[in-house]
C-alpha cells in the first residue's frame, strides 16, 4: 500500500484505538483476530503520533531486537515476542503492556535525536 504524501507511516492500516496503554496505541497490519497466527506485523503509535513497526511472534521467551533503525519518520521496526496469544484485543493490550517498557525507551531515544 503506497503512502500518500505527508501521511504518517502505516497510514491506511487499522488503528485499534481501544488497544491503548499509557498513550501508546496498537495498530494492526496482520489480521490476528480472524486468522490464528503465531506471528505477524503491526505498529505502535506514541503519544506524539510517532510510529514504529513491530514484527511480532508469540513466545514465552522475551525478545526485543531492532529490525530497521530509526529514521526521521519512524522510530524503528522492532522484532518482539508477545507472551499472550494474539486472538483478541484484550490480549493485544496485554502484549502491548508487556513490551511497552522497551518501546518507550526506543521512542524516547528517537525523540531526542529527531525532535526539533
Amino acid at each position: 500500500m503506497a503512502r500518500l504524501p505527508g501521511a504518517p507511516v502505516y497510514h491506511g492500516f487499522e488503528v485499534l484505538h481501544d488497544v491503548a496503554v499509557d498513550g501508546f496505541i496498537f495498530g494492526a497490519i496482520a489480521d490476528f483476530e480472524t486468522q490464528q497466527r503465531d506471528g505477524g506485523d503491526a505498529f505502535v503509535i506514541a503519544p506524539d503520533n510517532g510510529r514504529a513497526g513491530l514484527v511480532w511472534t508469540v513466545s514465552k521467551e522475551p525478545e526485543f531486537a531492532q529490525v530497521c533503525p530509526p529514521s526521521a519518520d519512524r522510530w524503528g521496526v522492532w522484532a518482539v515476542a508477545f507472551p499472550f496469544e494474539m486472538t483478541n484485543w484484550q490480549n493485544a493490550r496485554r502484549n502491548l503492556t508487556a513490551r511497552l517498557p522497551q518501546l518507550k525507551l526506543e521512542w524516547e531515544r528517537w525523540r531526542k535525536e529527531y525532535s526539533s
